[in-house]
């Protein structure tokens, strides 16, 4: 934690269509991060609560609304007091758009390794492939 007992929050949303797929992001940028893939999502912003956070990443990196379900799970960020927090969450609105991401796929239980997952996002994988493989999404 940092010194002043803050914890940070990155949210991000693992999205789920009806057919059982996640969307993946491609990192534009910055050139550290560009060409990884992720979960979209962003920093919880001071007086905002996670799920209001997601809702609004959601729209700026996307141009969709979501539903918001379930945490899937939580990794430690490697600057100190952050952590990222994604939940499982399904697009109710809108067809999601390439806004600032270079790329987006779709991917089933069995392609989740055909994208290089960004460090933070990877340790969420298996879990994600178990969910999605049992079919316990709590959207």
């Amino acid at each position: 934690m940092e010194s002043s007992g803050i914890l940070r929050v990155v949210v991000a949303a693992a999205l789920v269509d009806l057919r059982g797929r996640v969307l993946a992001c491609c990192r534009r940028g910055p050139s550290a991060l560009a060409g990884g893939w992720e979960f979209p999502g962003g920093k919880v912003e001071p007086g905002e609560d996670e799920v209001t956070a997601l809702v609004r990443e959601c729209r700026e990196e996307l141009g969709v609304g979501i539903e918001v379900g379930a945490i899937l799970g939580e990794v430690p960020l490697p600057a100190d007091g952050w952590v990222l927090r994604v939940r499982f969450g399904r697009i109710v609105e809108g067809e999601p758009r390439l806004i600032t991401h270079s790329a987006h796929r779709w991917l089933a239980r069995h392609e989740l390794d055909d994208v290089p997952w960004l460090a933070p996002d990877a340790p969420l994988i298996e879990d994600l492939r178990r969910c999605l493989g049992v079919g316990a999404l709590d959207t």
